[in-house]
């Protein structure tokens, strides 16, 4: 598997079934077709419009379209994302909010690699928006960086989380959701040890799997099943020609939304025919509630192969977080090490990919952490993606991540002269 040509076969594929959609719909839309009467021009053309978008979204980054916002003066401010600190592999951005005066919250929202790009957290940053100033990690797709801008592992990650959370300063309060919720907790307690001015006030972390063990799920049962060599040799690929990242070793987005989409492939199977059968009766529009869903799912990008097998390897099969035995660069990362730090854990009841039970398991963890500053709250009937972007999280989570930040805060310096340069 670990060819470039196995990689350009892929994209090959994905780009001959994005042709052959533009194509039956262009074929279909022909005006002469119009006098036959049958509706199977109709179909073709509403296949088509649906193949071509869902192809071709598999390649394209979107946009955070998060254009404006509410303020306490009850006008409407324009949003700019800035760029605060650019790396490699990811940048720290900041939602910048014209002509509205800082916020006293300030929250770093820790953006998953685990597939999807950062966006997929915009109605979560949206939410956040009216309260907070929000800084964002924007995770880079690995095809497009060169492979002479070296490896990225869960400690080159983890190093990056410290890194951002230096330059925020000490009155930040911290969101991790899913995926970087151990190393965020280690990124802290990493900090606790060698800068401890610079820890964050509070730390929130929404369904992450700090101990994969606490609770099965299919997820956790495909890392104890494949070993290392046989996921190496299945999921590790070389970028194209196509891209700047040529030769690099990844885990190739392609393969991974394969993955989610096989776990629920009925249902992803039925909405395609009924978005196919609403564009042939005109019902479909640009951004009905199927596009927009599906533009962010089917929007995928790559993993470095050493985060990917690093990440499987250490946190879910050796389970060095949830063992506190985690080590960056060279050095112990002790869990213990956080005394002041308020931490929150958030799970969804119906969570299948962090079921209850793997992310409380970092309060067990923080034995030097006084009772008064920890807290959970399991959401009844919430499943992964509700916990952060959907109604339980409107509705529930977000009032109390806000209460608990709140709790949580010195005194608040308005404006930026505090963010250091790292």
């Amino acid at each position: 598997m670990k060819y470039m040509a196995t990689y350009d076969l892929m994209e090959t594929a994905r780009t001959t079934n994005q042709w052959l959609g533009a194509t039956a719909q262009a074929i279909g839309s022909y005006p002469a077709v119009s006098m036959v009467p049958n509706p199977f021009f109709r179909l073709v053309a509403a296949w088509g419009e649906v193949t071509e978008r869902t192809f071709a979204r598999m390649v394209a980054k979107p946009d955070w379209n998060i254009n404006t916002v509410v303020a306490g003066d009850g006008r409407d401010h324009i949003v700019s994302v800035e760029k605060v600190v650019q790396r490699h592999f990811g940048d720290l951005i900041h939602f910048q909010v014209h002509g509205r005066p800082p916020k006293p919250r300030r929250v770093l929202l820790v953006a998953p690699m685990s597939g999807h790009y950062a966006t997929l957290l915009r109605s979560t940053v949206a939410s956040l928006l009216p309260d907070c100033e929000v800084f964002v990690t924007d995770w880079h797709n690995a095809r497009d960086i060169p492979v002479s801008a070296g490896k990225f592992d869960v400690e080159d990650y983890t190093l990056y989380l410290v890194d951002f959370m230096k330059f925020l300063g000490p009155e930040t309060h911290v969101i991790a959701v899913c995926q970087p919720a151990p190393l965020t907790l280690a990124a802290t307690a990493y900090l606790a040890a060698e800068d401890p001015d610079a820890q964050p006030r509070s730390l929130t972390l929404i369904g992450g799997p700090i101990d994969p063990d606490a609770a099965k799920t299919d997820v956790t049962d495909f890392g104890r099943r494949v070993t290392m060599g046989q996921l190496e040799q299945v999921a590790i690929q070389r970028v194209g020609f196509k891209y700047a990242g040529v030769g690099r070793l990844v885990y190739p987005g392609l393969l991974q939304l394969a993955s989610f989409m096989s776990m629920n492939g009925d249902r992803h199977s039925r909405a395609f025919s009924e978005q196919v059968l609403r564009a042939a009766k005109g019902e479909a529009s640009d951004h009905d509630k199927h596009n927009r869903f599906y533009d962010e799912y089917l929007a995928v990008m790559d993993m470095t192969a050493e985060f990917y097998l690093s990440t499987v390897e250490r946190v879910f099969k050796r389970r060095e977080i949830a063992r506190n035995v985690f080590k960056v660069a060279g050095r112990q990362v002790d869990i213990a090490a956080i005394t002041d730090v308020a931490v929150k854990t958030v799970e969804g009841a119906n969570d299948d990919i962090s079921a209850p039970g793997q992310c409380i398991a970092a309060l067990d963890l923080l034995t030097a952490l006084p009772e008064s500053k920890k807290a959970s709250h399991l959401e009844p009937g919430a499943g992964h993606y509700g916990i952060f972007a959907g109604k339980s999280w409107r509705n529930n989570i977000r009032p109390l991540v806000l209460e608990f930040i709140d709790a949580n805060s010195g005194t608040p310096q308005p404006g930026r002269a505090h963010l250091r340069t790292v």
